[in-house]
């Protein structure tokens, strides 16, 4: 597997290692869309200690540029546009840094390959998920690559007999013309004198009669040639039925539950391969119609042949429905992996938007009769795919969708209107093969929540989250557990934070143990009593915490904002502990000197902050207590930043467990307007 794809896989560390060896020396978007260029070029061989091989440099640095702008130049429409400009711009900044030292791009790139390659190898043989899953991947990726091998090697041994048939049959043909002439100087021979009759009919009746025999022997070989081609076909088609059940039915679900880029290249490109094959073999089995037509020789060729047609058809059919995916959902862009593989960009195919209720997802994929079935009026809902030619796909992207009406069903029992699920039905109709070939395809969102104000906008989020994370593929629309072990459900909220902060640091095992008790109201800090624990909807968002007025989720998707708009850096940076209780605060600061602090989410507010400290009692001579602040909130730091509240904190002296605060929080406060006293240019005042 190529590096760069297996490379995309990386976490933690390793991703963050990899993503520090690319800057303005060498921007990461060249390593991306070169990277099968990249890799393929012969940098170990250049030796960067011999000033001799700069001609050698120079020539992969030209080659580099080049290829920059060549794909530059090939970015069309209205995404492409802005990603022509920047890719250009990176062509000129290479060529600057690097032609009057082009070894330095040498060492450069292949510093980065190396590193890639060790920090592949070192995630695929460690015990780690992520290994595990790479190792998986590249096995998996293998065996298709080796299906494809033998695919190949099968049609090119078709193609070769179908030559030879045409070749035999094309002087069968002319055979067949001369016993025609033959016959025709036979019965010219009726208008000559018997004597002349006598004199030339003997040979041409034994002439006759041996291109008879050889066009009889001839007729049954070619019959045998079209029927051993036949088998043939079948086999490679039984491969390509199996092939792409693998890449659609397993590979493509996949890529759809995870929606990430490496497996998007991976997948484009196995679609490719297998549009590519599947069409060599419809024009071979087309053209052995077309030889059958041409000469029609008794038998069960045609039987044959018609099923053949009917099995590739069905094969194409399955590719194209398949391959007509929706690659981003917000704004939603829909796409045709296959679609210049088989030339379906030569007449733009229309794609419409349709909103549809969980039940109408039912009755469509039952096959029932939904036409003009709707649950509402989606504006800008119609929308012409474009052909992408570096990519070689077609694409509809939905940017200005809209919905205007929408038309709610009778709810069950304690459903919300946040829990009420709703999909995007997109349609198309697709011609394959010059209009031989037309297809009506049907793809589904994943499931959506129509809310009409921002409050409900939590609730609404937690019904898609439970419902990505655990349906099961191929479920009854929108079928999801009622419950779910609590590990299940950490992973996903884990996925989730991280996801919506944008950061590496995830909810580590401390932080999962107190969010169990909190859900559970367990006092145990044991990860294993929890192990086997479920977690059912009606707890994770229906269902108030003891003592509170929100639920679960409310509570955690509180912290989430607070943290992505307001706390990002200090998160990444390990200043804030945030999943710790009260009495667990006092715990931990009891035993440090005054002044110290930490940073806790608060149990009583949504989306709030609090500060707990150590110091004197005022009250009692000798005595320490641990205080804390009035939770701050995403109002608060609109005025002022966290760092900047610390800073004016002056009690506030030592982050927990001993860090002086300036050490930690120094580079984030808000630098004074003016230093020194003198008039201030701002207020024309004198400070």
């Amino acid at each position: 597997m190529a590096v760069w794809i297996q490379a995309q896989q990386l976490q933690g560390d390793a991703l963050h290692q990899m993503q520090s060896l690319y800057g303005q020396h060498f921007p990461i978007e060249v390593r991306h869309y070169l990277s099968q260029w990249i890799e393929g070029q012969l940098w170990d061989v250049i030796d960067l200690e011999n000033p001799q091989e700069e001609f050698k440099a120079k020539r992969l640095l030209d080659s580099l540029i080049q290829e920059l702008q060549n794909k530059a130049e090939h970015q069309v429409g209205e995404d492409g546009f802005l990603l022509k400009i920047k890719l250009g711009h990176y062509a000129s900044q290479l060529k600057s840094t690097y032609d009057r030292c082009p070894l330095e791009l040498v060492r450069c790139i292949k510093h980065i390959l190396y590193t890639e390659q060790r920090l592949v190898r070192e995630a695929t043989n460690s015990s780690s998920p992520v290994g595990g899953m790479m190792d998986s991947m590249s096995q998996k990726y293998q065996q298709i690559n080796q299906a494809f091998e033998e695919l190949r090697l099968m049609t090119q041994d078709t193609e070769n007999d179908l030559r030879k048939l045409q070749h035999n049959q094309e002087y069968f043909i002319i055979q067949y013309q001369e016993s025609l002439r033959i016959q025709a100087q036979l019965s010219s021979l009726t208008t000559l004198p018997p004597a002349d009759r006598q004199l030339r009919e003997p040979a041409l009746l034994s002439k006759r009669a041996t291109v008879e025999a050889w066009l009889t022997r001839e007729a049954n070989t070619l019959q045998k040639y079209r029927l051993d081609l036949a088998e043939k076909h079948q086999k490679t088609l039984q491969l390509l039925r199996k092939q792409q059940t693998i890449i659609l039915d397993d590979e493509l679900i996949q890529w759809k539950r995870r929606q990430q880029l490496s497996w998007w290249v991976l997948l484009y490109l196995l679609c490719e391969k297998l549009a590519e094959t599947i069409w060599q073999n419809r024009q071979q089995i087309r053209r052995a119609e077309h030889l059958r037509q041409q000469l029609p020789i008794p038998g069960p060729i045609e039987e044959l042949l018609n099923e053949l047609n009917s099995t590739i058809t069905d094969i194409i059919s399955a590719l194209v429905t398949s391959t007509f995916i929706i690659e981003k959902h917000l704004p939603a862009t829909v796409r045709l992996l296959v679609g210049g593989k088989l030339n379906v960009h030569m007449n733009p195919p229309q794609v419409k938007a349709t909103i549809i209720s969980e039940q109408q997802a039912k009755a469509l994929l039952k096959n029932e009769n939904t036409r003009n079935d709707s649950s509402g009026e989606i504006l800008n809902n119609n929308c012409v795919m474009e052909y992408h030619q570096t990519t070689g796909t077609l694409s509809a992207h939905f940017r200005n969708m809209s919905l205007k009406r929408i038309k709610r069903s009778d709810r069950r029992g304690a459903e919300s209107v946040t829990e009420e699920k709703f999909t995007i039905l997109f349609e198309s109709q697709f011609s394959v093969g010059g209009n031989e070939l037309v297809f009506q395809v049907k793809t589904l969102s994943l499931p959506v929540v129509v809310i009409v104000h921002g409050s409900q906008d939590n609730n609404a989020t937690a019904t898609v989250l439970w419902d990505n994370a655990f349906a099961e593929p191929g479920r009854v629309p929108f079928l999801v557990p009622d419950k779910v072990l609590w590990p299940q459900l950490c992973d996903a909220i884990n996925m989730k934070y991280k996801a919506e902060v944008q950061s590496n640091r995830g909810l580590s095992e401390e932080n999962l143990v107190f969010l169990a008790q909190k859900a559970f109201s367990i006092s145990s800090n044991n990860p294993d009593d929890y192990r086997n624990m479920t977690m059912t909807w009606s707890q994770f968002n229906r269902e108030s915490l003891p003592g509170r007025n929100f639920t679960f989720w409310q509570w955690f998707d509180g912290v989430m904002e607070l943290t992505k708009k307001h706390l990002k850096p200090h998160w990444n940076d390990g200043a804030i502990l945030g999943f710790v209780n009260k009495q667990q605060a006092q715990d931990m600061l009891m035993s440090k000197p005054n002044g110290t602090f930490l940073l806790r989410f608060s149990d009583s507010e949504i989306g709030g902050i609090t500060i707990a400290w150590v110091a004197e009692n005022p009250n009692k001579a000798g005595e320490r207590m641990v205080w804390n602040l009035m939770p701050y909130t995403t109002k608060d730091f609109s005025i002022r930043s966290l760092a900047d509240r610390i800073s004016d904190l002056n009690h506030l002296l030592f982050l927990y467990p001993d860090r002086p605060k300036d050490e930690v929080f120094s580079k984030y406060y808000t630098p004074p307007l003016c230093k020194q006293p003198s008039v201030c240019t701002g207020c024309s005042s004198v400070l």
